[in-house]
């Protein structure tokens, strides 16, 4: 069931309640007890992030996992590729003193 944040109009005391889709929101406020409520739009508290969906996360190891954000043909969507460093020229190492 999904979290819906009210506000009152006439107090403006804000408050969630967890309901049914197809509940009634309340009508009156639990703070001043006025008629005055309204459903606020809120952003939800997740975020999906990472490479893609997947078929099924549960799959045995034996078996192969498909991206469902590939294209028909398997391809991964276009992401931009990392940008390639050049690897540092190796300095000679300090030759040792010998102590006669």
């Amino acid at each position: 069931m999904p979290i819906y944040e009210f506000q009152c109009q006439a107090c403006g005391h804000r408050f969630d309640r967890l309901q049914k889709m197809a509940d009634p929101d309340p009508e009156t406020c639990p703070s001043c007890g006025e008629p005055r409520v309204s459903r606020q739009l809120s952003a939800p508290q997740f975020r999906l992030a990472g490479g893609g969906w997947y078929e099924t996360d549960f799959k045995k190891d034996g078996d192969k996992k498909r991206n469902l954000t590939e294209g028909s043909s398997g391809a991964p969507a276009a992401a931009p590729a990392p940008a390639a460093s050049p690897a540092p020229a190796a300095s000679p190492a300090p030759a040792a003193k010998s102590s006669d």
